[in-house]
């Protein structure tokens, strides 16, 4: 035979409505100290108290009391219906759906940030786009800190709800394995207790009828084999409602895992992902003020450059000018040669204009003599 786990054993009632069955309800809260596996119940599982328990329970049962078969482990049966609904009302009031939608907002709020291209505008208006674009960066960073920590705000409270839930799907799982164990229990009685019937009281009956030849004494064995049909009809019911039992098991896990899954994420999205994200903000403001000053740096240096060039040009230019005029006599030989060769030209016409003054003025003195001869002439006509 296996031994349980523990020395519990459910107690087991044949008046569903008195104070052993509150007390049964109580004690099958502790059950799970001593759950059996979810198999075929059978006898053998049990611990020897356990069994010694269920005999004992079965000599109390009475076929013939009509209440005590139609109540026979409702007790249990009340406690499934009720751990049922329980467990239905559990997981109606999570949204975990509502908890998907904020890991994914969380998400948009991290990829939200972008950082502006640097725009070639010159030297004038680099400092003021480098001052625009931290201070873009920070009202972004700032708007996401803040969604963020509300998000998070809001997933810790999810968290806290989950952790209490998987903390009572664990008590409701404890729960349905004492009624898992107490409903084996009830059926293990209930079929000892057929199978002594059909043994032993009903072929007693059947055999007095048989001796008798009584018509009474046949419907008495008639209606004692029914009672007994009707019990293990009983005991099926129970059987579905152990079965009821048994799924609930393996879907309260489910739901526990679901809810310890989401838990996790929740919980990694806060300790890790989370700061993660505002470290890697930190550093990528850092960076772009590092970007910045590189690019003012970069422009500075450009300007310096085309400075210098410019200089260095200039100094060239009038060094070179500089120079030449350096070099150059006070009066070129060029102008000498070219003011003598004026001063030549000068004389030269100078000396024609006398030359041919000269001859005008004999050629003047003769004319001047003919007119003159002509004129004595004429006034000596005149006169004589």
């Amino acid at each position: 035979m296996n031994e349980s786990k523990s020395e519990y054993i459910p107690k087991l009632t044949l008046d569903p409505t008195g104070a052993e069955a509150a007390a049964a309800a109580q004690q099958a809260e502790e059950a799970a100290k001593a759950a059996i596996e979810p198999e075929r119940p059978e006898l053998d599982k049990l611990s020897e108290a356990e069994q010694a328990a269920v005999r004992e329970f079965a000599k109390q049962i009475d076929i013939t009391n009509a209440n005590q078969v139609l109540s026979y482990g409702a007790a249990a049966q009340t406690n499934i219906s009720n751990f049922s609904g329980s467990a239905l009302d559990a997981v109606r009031s999570k949204d975990l759906g509502e908890v998907g939608n904020m890991l994914s907002g969380l998400v948009v709020e991290l990829q939200g940030m972008n950082f502006p291209e640097e725009e070639k505008k010159g030297f004038k208006g680099l400092f003021k786009r480098a001052g625009n674009n931290i201070a873009t960066l920070k009202a972004q960073y700032n708007k996401a800190e803040a969604n963020v920590d509300k998000i998070t705000e809001e997933l810790e409270k999810h968290e806290r709800v989950l952790l209490k839930d998987i903390s009572m799907l664990d008590k409701m799982y404890e729960m349905n394995q004492g009624y898992f164990k107490e409903l084996t229990m009830y059926i293990l009685a209930g079929k000892l207790k057929c199978e002594e019937l059909r043994a032993k009281d009903l072929p007693e009956l059947q055999h007095k009828a048989e001796q008798s030849g009584l018509p009474e004494d046949a419907q008495a064995a008639n209606d004692f084999a029914n009672m007994i049909g009707r019990f293990e009809k009983r005991l099926h019911d129970l059987e579905l409602t152990r079965v009821i039992s048994l799924q609930m098991a393996p879907q309260i896990r489910l739901i526990q895992n679901n809810d310890t899954l989401m838990a996790e994420k929740i919980q990694t999205s806060i300790v890790n992902t989370i700061p993660l994200w505002k470290s890697q903000m930190v550093m990528a403001l850092s960076m772009e003020h590092s970007r910045q000053a590189m690019a003012a740096q970069r422009e500075v240096s450009d300007v310096t450059n085309q400075l210098l060039r410019k200089n260095a040009e200039a100094l060239h230019q009038g060094s070179v000018d500089v120079a030449r005029e350096s070099e150059r006599g006070v009066v070129e030989l060029e102008t000498l040669q070219h003011t003598n060769q004026e001063l030549i030209n000068t004389l030269e016409e100078v000396r024609q204009i006398q030359e041919d003054g000269r001859k005008r003025r004999a050629e003047a003195e003769v004319e001047l003599g003919r007119i003159e001869g002509e004129l004595k002439q004429k006034l000596l006509e005149i006169n004589g």
